[in-house]
């Protein structure tokens, strides 16, 4: 998708943060569309719908999480990346669980969301075609013949460590919350004690240094990000 025929919605009742993110985001070559609050934003999304959404959790008149799951349910796949307070862990769990693509925290840096923008849309438009083989750094993933290596070394899984990885992986780029890697794993949610103890011992075979993660990044409060592909 070329940047110059991307229209980005951005849904924010803080008139100064709107005006920050139509100047940055310009430059870039999207073209912008302002909503100051849920009601404008449902009217966009109805008369001719974005290339993605930046949504505000904090909105005035509808909280941004309805507005996500009214989309979702509707059937939108529109890329939707969520403007949260720092503090609002909960609020941008239930957001990505409910469907939203990734999210920044305010106060942010327009090149971090201009980063998660280009992540949200490439994704959707990979999702139609899973590459056979991923590669990141040193770590390659064979999806078909389920083939981890590092460095050219073969690493040896066990089956739930690779289907986190899997899910990881599929989904590159984007954070995934707890819950969701829990139910992509064991098909409904455990502790989650369970899932830091597999993705400790996952850091331990493909990491090098597992205390430092270079690949499988952790979101505090939320949940894993695995470093794009190269």
């Amino acid at each position: 998708m070329n940047a110059q025929q991307t229209r980005i919605l951005v849904v924010d009742d803080e008139q100064p943060i709107r005006k920050l993110l139509r100047a940055g985001l310009s430059t870039q070559g999207y073209a912008i569309i302002d909503a100051p609050n849920g009601r404008t934003a449902l009217a966009e999304m109805t008369n001719d719908a974005p290339d993605l959404v930046v949504l505000d959790l904090g909105l005035p008149d509808i909280p941004g999480q309805d507005l996500l799951k009214r989309w979702r349910t509707e059937g939108s796949t529109v890329p939707i990346v969520i403007l949260s307070s720092r503090t609002d862990e909960a609020g941008i769990v239930e957001a990505l669980d409910l469907g939203a693509d990734d999210y920044v925290t305010k106060p942010f840096g327009v090149n971090e969301l201009i980063a998660r923008i280009r992540v949200a849309l490439r994704h959707r438009l990979q999702q139609q075609g899973e590459k056979p083989v991923f590669q990141t750094g040193a770590l390659s993933v064979d999806l078909v013949r389920r083939i981890v290596k590092v460095e050219g070394q073969e690493v040896k899984l066990s089956p739930k460590e690779y289907d986190i990885l899997r899910a990881l992986v599929q989904h590159a780029g984007k954070v995934l919350t707890h819950n969701f890697l829990m139910k992509q794993v064991w098909g409904e949610v455990q502790d989650v004690q369970y899932l830091r103890v597999y993705v400790r011992q996952l850091r331990q075979k493909i990491e090098p240094d597992p205390e430092q993660p270079h690949y499988i990044r952790t979101e505090t409060g939320v949940g894993y990000r695995l470093r794009e592909a190269d």
